[in-house]
């Protein structure tokens, strides 16, 4: 197994050892540890594919497991945030409403490049759905430090999140949708 696929599979074995951290709160600055394995995990997807691609060690188990990978992160993530512990805000309810909007986007992209494949096409990631991936983690990432600060400060950081995460929904709306127009002989019925 070689070094990019590793990193791939650390991303996954992160995802409990997050939510345990994120839901742990007799740690003192749970949120924030919390982030920091988040932040970590979010930055193997980049480093995976960096190495993977200069290194020319792209492989099907990579190719099928990394994008799988991220989407479990970062679904959890927007999950347990939404749903956070007694006491904590992280955002509010109608947030839900953006977190299913990016879970169905991912879900119907994901299908989308399922039936591509089997017409023997690949939909690469482009520009945009990147930027989406990024923008998505950093806010996550500016709502998880909020969710440990207090007073006027993190109020300050939560909004920012906030409208980050707006920002992110309304990019992965875009992308999803560019993706599709661009790809749309793949739902053609030739």
């Amino acid at each position: 197994m070689n070094l990019p696929n590793k990193l791939t599979l650390l991303r996954i074995f992160m995802i409990p050892v997050f939510v345990a951290l994120f839901y742990l709160s007799v740690i003192p600055f749970n949120f924030i540890i919390a982030c920091g394995v988040f932040a970590l995990a979010a930055f193997t997807d980049f480093l995976d594919g960096h190495i993977a691609r200069k290194y020319n060690l792209v492989t099907d188990f990579g190719k099928f497991l990394d994008p799988i990978a991220d989407k479990v992160l970062v679904s959890t993530a927007l999950i347990i945030m939404i749903v956070p512990p007694a006491g904590t805000f992280i955002l509010p309810w109608y947030a839900s409403i953006c977190v299913a909007v990016i879970l169905a986007r991912e879900l119907i992209i994901s299908g989308f490049r399922l039936i591509a494949a089997g017409k023997g096409m690949v939909i690469a990631a482009d520009k945009s759905g990147k930027i989406k991936t990024f923008l998505t983690d950093i806010a996550i990432v500016v709502l998880l430090v909020s969710a440990n600060l207090t007073g006027k400060g993190g109020e300050v950081v939560n909004i920012i999140g906030q409208v980050l995460f707006y920002l992110s929904t309304a990019l992965t709306v875009y992308s999803g949708i560019e993706c599709m127009i661009k790809n749309k002989g793949v739902i053609s019925s030739k």
